[in-house]
């Protein structure tokens, strides 16, 4: 793996975290966005990122410096990506708009540019083709608070080449993630294949008025001794990511349930700009949610 150059497409709830991860540990690393209104604001999140990084890994203002330094920004797809060894996509888990996102990447790219995606959910064989290089494409997808929750599944397709694979699990390891080799297409990989019932499970309660949030929210948290429970867990991944996933499952089978999520979502978080812990407020305020106050299981 002779890595150098990494560029990550999407400055959002996981983009701004791989990029930040990744110029952490020595990488020249470009975000790229739609706009420089959108770069500025992942700028901003950078900054609060340096004092978690401070606060939980002890980094030093030197390893800061170097860290803004190996960042740069780009609102021009072409220029962004031109000396990419690996571009990075997390763009918004919505397939047309992914599908869209790699055959205008496809067009600018250089040839030695490795494609990943790190969609939460949708399969690498869905956008192969897409790429104009299905043998170069793969996913390699992160946690949230990825310098905590530092796991990074690699997943091809049946047509990703074999030295790829191993190159980019070479790529996660070199930028302090536990790589995780997944070793054929599933849905969800690992992580999401454990995590998506879970939430699933919650909203169905929440919605069908079965309980609050914060009494599902503690019934998870003190029968399991998890340190926040699934709402919790929906404000961090992003509410809007927990709707698009809706919106697929909604579309593809027709559930009542299904649907009626989705409406809630939009209803009441969507459309009111409530998103999670990015904007402040979900189905808990931040900071300081509920559900860190020590009487909250009381």
């Amino acid at each position: 793996m002779n890595y150098k150059n990494i560029t990550v497409a999407g400055s959002g709830v996981l983009g701004y975290q791989v990029a930040f991860q990744t110029a952490f540990h020595g990488f020249n690393v470009t975000v790229y966005d739609v706009n420089d209104s959108v770069l500025d604001q992942a700028k901003a999140k950078f900054k609060d990122l340096g004092a978690s990084y401070k606060k939980d890994l002890n980094a030093t203002q030197e390893q800061l410096d170097k860290t803004f330094k190996n960042l740069s920004y780009n609102a021009d797809l072409g220029l962004a990506v031109a000396n990419a060894d690996l571009l990075i996509e997390a763009v918004p888990e919505n397939p047309a708009i992914k599908i869209d996102f790699y055959h205008k990447l496809a067009k600018v790219a250089p040839e030695k540019t490795i494609f990943a995606t790190n969609s939460s959910t949708l399969l690498p064989s869905d956008f192969a083709d897409a790429t104009g290089r299905p043998s170069k494409f793969l996913a390699l997808h992160f946690a949230n608070t990825i310098w905590i929750h530092n796991t990074a599944e690699v997943m091809g397709h049946a047509g990703t080449d074999p030295e790829v694979f191993k190159d980019v699990v070479s790529f996660a390891k070199a930028i302090g993630m536990l790589a995780l080799p997944v070793l054929k297409e599933q849905p969800g990989y690992i992580l999401n294949s454990l995590l998506v019932p879970l939430l699933s499970a919650a909203t169905n309660l929440l919605v069908n008025e079965v309980a609050d949030v914060e009494t599902i929210d503690k019934t998870w948290i003190k029968a399991t001794g998890a340190p926040v429970g699934p709402f919790g867990i929906l404000d961090v991944v992003g509410i809007t990511t927990a709707y698009n996933i809706n919106i697929i499952a909604a579309e593809k089978t027709q559930d009542e349930l299904k649907i009626k999520t989705v409406k809630y979502l939009k209803e009441h978080f969507i459309d009111k700009n409530k998103l999670g812990v990015a904007t402040g407020e979900g189905f808990y305020k931040y900071p300081n949610p509920a559900y860190e106050n020590p009487d909250f299981l009381k």
